[in-house]
């Protein structure tokens, strides 16, 4: 994601509890000791809250289950896991959860640490490769990236990548999840504000949204505020993330003050995934540290 890399998303409506559709959505009987739980609910929620989720990536080098512990013990609410880009990214993460644990094991993972499961990262696999997993453990998020832009007008083009998203609706009714497309700067359909305003306008499905990554807007030399604005209810993931070096990335280290992006957040009633996020991780011990600081800092924003 900080690479300008050819990638696609998935959308976070559901935000549940590891058992919830496992069932219906397998044929596979567990015993339901976790009670459904909806992240966007609103009925359920007096005020809208976000929800603090940790992307696994940011603990790559460790073993998924390290990293669970890692980021429980931080006081992360859900967990985001990825999958290696190769060339660039190794992450075993999904890879592990797929072949090894499997639905029954991960879901088992998660209740020892508390987590719940937002979803998974899927930039060069896909979402079809992982979705019967992700309805298996209850549904959620996958998210991507979009694809390389066509010579067809902005909006005509965005029409015609709804229209290539049908096969991927088909697995999120299935196995119930949503699919969140991520924007990122240099040749991506999916960028500039323009891009976010087309997205929005061609897109009619409630399983589709959009996964925002504030450095990449950044980039552009445009405003995440404004962008924020621009996807409205159809945001369902946030990268907390800045443009700036090492580990300045991370909101409440770097320079950014975010103070706009939390209100205009506010504005639009935003309830869903909020992952203070960064690239090129530092080791796990000062991994920590950032983490303890951004979330220290997000908190006192949003007092």
């Amino acid at each position: 994601m900080g690479k300008e890399i050819n990638l696609m998303t998935n959308n976070p409506l559901l935000y549940c509890s590891r058992r919830q559709f496992l069932k219906n959505a397998t044929g596979v009987a567990l015993t339901a000791s976790a009670s459904p739980f909806v992240w966007g609910d609103e009925k359920k929620l007096s005020t809208p809250r976000y929800r603090y989720t940790c992307s696994s990536v940011n603990y790559a080098s460790l073993s998924l289950e390290e990293a669970c512990r890692r980021i429980s013990d931080l006081g992360y609410e859900a967990l985001d896991i990825w999958d290696s880009i190769p060339t660039w990214l190794q992450c075993s993460h999904l890879k592990h959860a797929a072949e090894v644990l499997k639905a029954d094991g991960l879901i088992k993972l998660l209740e020892k640490y508390r987590l719940k499961l937002c979803g998974f990262s899927v930039y060069a696999a896909g979402y079809a490769k992982y979705a019967e997993l992700l309805g298996q453990c209850g549904g959620g998020i996958s998210i991507q990236g979009s694809r390389v832009p066509s010579a067809d007008s902005l909006l005509a083009d965005m029409k015609k990548f709804m229209e290539e998203l049908k096969p991927a609706l088909e697995l999120c009714e299935k196995y119930h999840f949503d699919l969140l497309i991520e924007n990122h700067s240099g040749k991506a359909l999916l960028n500039k504000l323009d891009s976010l305003k087309a997205f929005v306008d061609a897109n009619t499905s409630n399983r589709i949204g959009i996964a925002l990554a504030p450095y990449h807007v950044l980039i552009n030399k445009e405003s995440v505020a404004e962008a924020i604005r621009i996807c409205g209810k159809q945001l369902r993931f946030i990268y907390v993330w800045s443009n700036e070096p090492n580990e300045k990335q991370m909101p409440g280290v770097g320079t950014v003050d975010m103070k706009d992006w939390i209100a205009a957040l506010n504005e639009i009633g935003y309830s869903h995934a909020f992952a203070p996020f960064m690239h090129h991780e530092p080791a796990p011990d000062r991994m920590d540290e950032l983490h303890r600081q951004s979330l220290q800092y997000l908190r006192g924003l949003e007092k």
